[in-house]
């Protein structure tokens, strides 16, 4: 599981930003925040390809790697934005 963020002033920039992390099924948490599930592949192809995309802009966008057990315990209140991601349950550590 994979957290982004992003902070881009450009509006079709961001949006192109926004289309492309949709397009690898990541899901829209908050206006600049999207979780979803991303192999090591295919997370080092959309950081590259994120990388061309901002090259020359005024554009930060920030990676967080989640542990199942960080996921699990994700908490929010409010309307829904993201389903609950299936957890192994051997993957759960309680500490």
């Amino acid at each position: 599981m994979v957290l982004i963020i992003y902070d881009i002033t450009d509006d079709n920039l961001r949006n192109k930003v926004a289309n492309t992390l949709l397009a690898y099924g990541l899901t829209r948490v908050q206006k600049s925040a999207f979780l979803g599930p991303l192999t090591k592949e295919r997370l080092k192809d959309l950081k590259a390809r994120l990388n061309r995309m901002i090259q020359g802009q005024r554009a930060n966008i920030q990676f967080y790697p989640l542990c199942p057990h960080c996921c699990y315990r994700r908490d929010e209140i409010g309307v829904p934005t993201v389903p609950r991601y299936p957890v192994k349950e051997e993957a759960i550590i309680i500490v």
